[in-house]
């Protein structure tokens, strides 16, 4: 694997197809998903999307790690899912997104108080500037709270972080690709979310033309390309680096809302995402002449990093 400078940004890039692919879930959501069906939509995108990775990869994990998987499963999609798609249905997507650019701060306080890691300070003050930039462009505008959406909110941000962490640490079983491991979380999480569906959603199911189109986006680029991107990035990618390319998503749903809802901007809000854009891309800057684990360094963690890849029975940089 290639570990200079270049084959780093190039899996910065990769890792930033998922959030800008995840700015399109509100206007989806909004636009051509029946309301009232959080749960619905959670299970169209997991379910499917993990299926056709499985049917793809034909692989399956190692008795040893199906405790991991279960654990990944439950924090990347069982539980993150639902609480994305509560905070959507009942919060404004900006103000979600204010919750959200707070990841990579989650993410450093979880490597600190987990596995005694600190996280460089550039990066951290970037992570902060990222979260300023998008509560500008929020809160200059019109804010409407919901105590249950944001309590969502903030637990969604809370298990993407923790399952950013975890991805990262545990790596891969030896001999399995990285798009299995990704289907096998996405059907356990589907698995997961099922059972929810008829207790939590309450309006009618309805699938016209607009609905399958907007479940079928957010099954196949917005769940398996995107988290299959995502994945493979975040196990090469310290966590907190990674997590700060998530103010892309916020900013991909405000040019998406000026092109096709009709929203505009005011000065003070595009300032604010601005800075979002900056902080997200200035913070990968630091880590990436270090980012990658140098021959001889799989045994040892580094200041500043996320710790090696660890699997169950040896340590593998395996690809997707």
């Amino acid at each position: 694997m290639d570990h200079a400078p270049a084959g780093r940004a190039r899996l910065i890039l990769l890792g930033a197809v998922a959030p800008v692919v995840w700015g399109t879930t509100y206007v989806v959501t909004t636009e051509l998903l029946p309301p009232d069906r959080p749960m619905t939509a959670s299970l169209l995108r997991a379910l499917p999307a993990g299926l056709l990775l499985l049917a793809l990869t034909r692989q399956r994990p190692p008795r040893d790690w199906w405790g991991r998987f279960a654990v990944l499963a439950l924090l990347n999609f069982g539980a993150f899912f639902p609480l994305l798609f509560l905070g959507a249905y009942r919060l404004p997507g900006g103000l979600a997104a204010v919750v959200g650019s707070a990841q990579p701060l989650v993410a450093a306080l979880l490597l600190l108080l987990a596995f005694r890691q600190r996280t460089p300070l550039p990066r951290m003050l970037w992570a902060l500037a990222a979260v300023a930039g998008v509560s500008v462009a929020v809160f200059a505008g019109t804010v409407t709270l919901d105590a249950l959406g944001l309590a969502a909110a903030f637990a969604g941000t809370a298990v993407m972080a923790a399952g950013v962490v975890l991805t990262r640490r545990w790596g891969l079983p030896d001999g399995m690709s990285g798009l299995a491991a990704t289907g096998w979380q996405l059907t356990l999480g589907g698995l997961m979310i099922a059972p929810l569906v008829p207790l939590l959603d309450t309006g009618a199911f309805v699938l016209d033309l607009p609905a399958v189109l907007g479940y079928a986006w957010l099954a196949l680029p917005g769940g398996a390309i995107a988290y299959a991107a995502w994945f493979h990035a975040g196990r090469r990618v310290p966590a907190t680096s990674l997590t700060l390319l998530i103010p892309l998503t916020p900013v991909t749903a405000a040019v998406l809302g000026l092109l096709l809802l009709d929203e505009t901007l005011t000065g003070l809000q595009a300032a604010g995402f601005g800075l979002a854009l900056v902080a997200s891309l200035a913070g990968q800057l630091p880590g990436l002449p270090r980012a990658g684990l140098r021959r001889g360094d799989a045994g040892r963690s580094r200041p500043g990093g996320d710790g090696p890849h660890r699997s169950g029975r040896g340590a593998r940089h395996g690809s997707s």
